[in-house]
């Protein structure tokens, strides 16, 4: 059967993947949400399969869809490249980018390399902080674009995905209700730590700082020598580290989104620079927390 792949519809399909929303994909893309169904839809006619389980309350990926998703993005990149190739310019100057500490563990850094090799003449300046640094870092006029975590409920930034937080910490580790709860935590102004502060506060658990770095291997290091839990996104969770259970009482962390953000400085050559990493991310967003984690 000779089938062929809409790029627009693969498009809203990574979309609709990374924020397992229809409604926020139709905001990423700036169309209508009856665009978003119309697209998935035709997308499914065209597989012969069903990309997404969906009800009134949730969207999930099929194991179909999970497929879907590395075939979507080779073929994106690779209309993506011939795009650039035959229109004949080429991205130069230097794009001063800032990711969270959070991504360290993940396979950013594959997105990177792939964005270096496309756009070789593009100075790429890296920095890896904590999100709220960054955000003042951008605010400030030191980076030209962020990728960072901001509290479920703003509205500043492109999001990338959103997920739910978890307490995490070694397989072996046993919280006693009766003492404090020991953290592992960012510094200020992560907000991980934030949320971790602010929840057992409501609940009236009584907390102490076992750990703080503002290295998340650091961190990572305490928690698998049972120092402590930390709060920590689901789908980044580190190798060696599972999910407190429920018996041990703590009290449900909410979520967190993950948001690309623009610096004010939007001159020709940093705007496109910008533009075009920021769709790199978008369209491999998956990758940042789907296996990223472990």
């Amino acid at each position: 059967m000779d089938t062929s792949y809409d790029p627009a519809q693969l498009r809203t399909f990574l979309a609709v993947a990374q924020t397992l929303s229809f409604t926020q994909a139709a905001r990423r893309l700036g169309i209508r949400q009856s665009t978003v169904s119309q697209h998935v839809r035709r997308l499914e006619e065209a597989t012969g399969r069903q990309l997404f389980a969906r009800d009134t309350h949730r969207v999930d990926l099929t194991e179909d869809g999970e497929a879907m998703l590395g075939f979507a993005r080779t073929i994106l990149t690779a209309h993506e490249r011939a795009a650039a190739f035959f229109a004949g310019t080429r991205l130069r100057g230097r794009l001063r980018f800032g990711a969270s500490e959070d991504f360290v563990l993940t396979r950013l850094p594959e997105i990177l390399e792939s964005f270096r090799r496309d756009h070789p003449e593009v100075e790429l300046e890296l920095t890896v902080e904590l999100s709220g640094t960054l955000h003042r870092q951008l605010e400030a006029g030191r980076l030209d674009l962020v990728l960072a975590k901001r509290r479920t409920g703003d509205t500043h930034g492109e999001l990338v995905w959103r997920d739910a937080l978890d307490w995490i910490g070694a397989p072996q580790l046993r919280i006693d209700p009766e003492r404090p709860v020991p953290l592992i935590v960012f510094p200020p102004p992560g907000i991980t730590r934030a949320r971790a502060l602010e929840v057992l506060e409501e609940h009236g658990r009584a907390w102490r700082i076992a750990c703080t770095s503002t290295s998340l291997s650091a961190l990572v290091a305490a928690a698998r020598a049972g120092l402590g839990v930390m709060v920590h996104s689901r789908g980044l969770i580190p190798p060696g580290l599972v999910p407190v259970p429920a018996r041990a009482g703590l009290p449900e962390p909410g979520g967190v989104d993950f948001v690309l953000l623009h610096g004010d400085d939007r001159r020709g050559a940093v705007r496109e620079a910008a533009d075009a990493l920021a769709a790199a991310i978008l369209a491999g967003g998956d990758r940042l927390h789907r296996r990223g984690g472990g």
